[in-house]
């Protein structure tokens, strides 16, 4: 493919194709996109529907976002996009090895996005043809796809899904198995070199704790030395006030504007919600009662933000062996990582142990949704939440943190219950007036319930599919057996974990 290249006032080349709006596109590249493109209107939006097959709901960018001029989306049209030079040849462009052009730009695009750390963005408005293309990708094309960019297992189970009688899926999986293997690991596009603060922007930090207490005065500590000074850290503290030490915080001790709050609600999200109202500054940093940061952790999240011009970023979690590690083992651990570190991109997912944002965003979402109490998924929810948003969540490999996973306190201990059957259980937020008795539903239900809330109706038919294939493929071949016989059993449990998502999903998203 031949592009034409257009000079942007910073000096930086943009190769492209099609007629974009010059102007615009110069005003684009001091984001944090890579690869621009109008294709929604162009015919382009949630083209390849078939990568459910492999990636299920796994994959939060497998659908196009609605009613936004800008967002994050990988479905390029070949013949209507551009793309910084640099980034062009790093990935080396197209694949030409697809004998549909269409499938090349996506091919591109997707792998831009999921494996090199590059940004890919639809613009409205930047390319003025609104023509809307036919996509035509053949089935050959569509398992040559899988097998260049997957394992061998996900293109059987796309022949099982299309039908497994039909001789031209046979027909297109042998053709891909014979002709082509699975694709080299993909580059990587670099991280851009972090500016200086701009301004002095205030930032508030929020720490939802229970039965952790030394373990938030050990990041409180670590708080206090920061090279970039918060501004106001917020404490909501469920720890029984029979456990508490209510001297433990002594608010003189800190730098910043330091609020506790004993939480009297039930709930990590319930915290959060309740600390957000609290907060004061530009930016909010989520973080877990049980970590250990750098100095430097709050300056680089503020940089990098400030860098992409993004509206928030998901940092570093380095998970430790024991809860007596510190910062000297994060180095450590950090030198390990260190080639698969460095990278950006737009993040496939959103941690409330080490996050920040612009308050704006965060105020805009009100919070966390309170339907995830008891459970898990309530920080995917808000990540993805973001996105919805049109802003983009990039990753920020500059701050890392520590996390020490102590084996008690916190508030799984409330999500604790959910595994116990019987009279013993204490009966869990996400179950509202229908109590569980003998089945414990499995996936988490509020997991499900994240799954119902983001994903169409025959997204989650794929993930069923999907979670059971794996269930009965992926375990030793001795208890394939056990494993079918215990199918009628574990279908109970994925219907009364559908039963709850869905009850909550008719409550619709609530914060308090």
């Amino acid at each position: 493919m031949i592009l034409k290249e257009f000079i942007a006032s910073t000096g930086e080349i943009i190769l492209y194709n099609g007629k974009p709006n010059f102007e615009k596109l110069d005003a684009l590249i001091l984001g944090a996109g890579d690869i621009w493109h109008s294709s929604f209107e162009q015919g382009y939006k949630n083209a390849f529907p078939e990568l459910v097959y492999q990636t299920a709901i796994f994959f939060i960018f497998i659908n196009d976002f609605d009613n936004l001029d800008e967002c994050v989306s990988w479905r390029v049209n070949p013949n209507q996009f551009a793309v910084r030079k640099s980034v062009w040849e790093q990935l080396q462009g197209f694949d030409s090895e697809y004998q549909n052009i269409q499938l090349q730009a996506l091919d591109f695009g997707y792998n831009a996005l999921r494996n090199s750390a590059a940004v890919p963005l639809y613009i409205k408005g930047l390319f003025d043809i609104n023509q809307k293309e036919e996509i035509n990708i053949s089935a050959k094309d569509r398992y040559v796809f899988f097998r260049k960019n997957f394992k061998m297992d996900h293109s059987v189970f796309m022949l099982y899904r299309k039908g497994f009688w039909k001789w031209k899926e046979w027909n297109a999986l042998f053709y891909a198995k014979k002709n082509f293997n699975l694709s080299a690991k993909k580059p990587l596009i670099k991280p851009r070199t972090l500016l200086p603060i701009e301004g002095q922007p205030t930032v508030s930090y929020i720490i939802p704790t229970m039965m952790r207490q030394e373990f938030t005065l050990k990041l409180l500590q670590d708080l206090a030395v920061q090279t970039y000074p918060l501004s106001q850290v917020v404490i909501v503290d469920a720890t029984p006030a029979n456990a508490r030490d209510e001297k433990l915080y002594q608010k003189q001790d800190f730098p910043f504007e330091l609020i506790v709050k004993w939480q009297e609600t039930k709930g990590s999200c319930r915290a959060r919600n309740e600390a957000i109202e609290l907060c004061t500054g530009d930016y909010i940093v989520f973080g877990d009662d049980d970590i250990r940061v750098f100095p430097n952790f709050i300056e680089n999240h503020i940089k990098i933000l400030q860098t992409y011009k993004a509206g928030a970023c998901n940092g570093l979690d380095i998970l430790a062996d024991n809860q007596q590690q510190n910062l000297t083992d994060l180095k450590k651990k950090l030198k390990k990582v260190d080639k698969s570190r460095w990278k950006v991109g737009a993040s496939g997912n959103f941690s409330n142990a080490n996050s920040c944002a612009k308050s704006e965003y965060v105020k805009k979402l009100i919070g966390n949704d309170i339907n995830f109490d008891g459970g898990y998924g309530e920080d995917s929810d808000f990540g993805l939440s973001l996105f919805k948003l049109g802003q983009i969540v990039i990753h920020n490999p500059f701050s890392a943190n520590l996390h020490l996973k102590p084996p008690v306190g916190g508030y799984r201990f409330w999500g604790n219950q959910a595994k116990i059957i019987g009279k013993k259980r204490k009966t869990q937020p996400w179950e509202l007036d229908n109590p569980v008795k003998f089945i414990r539903p499995v996936p988490s239900p509020t997991v499900m319930y994240g799954i119902v809330k983001h994903f169409e109706t025959q997204q989650v038919v794929e993930y069923k599919h999907k979670h059971f294939f794996l269930y009965l493929f992926k375990g030793s071949k001795k208890g394939f057996l056990y494993r079918f016989l215990r199918l009628p059993y574990k279908n109970l449990q994925f219907k009364k974990s559908l039963f709850y998502a869905k009850k909550l999903n008719n409550l619709g998203i609530r914060y308090k």
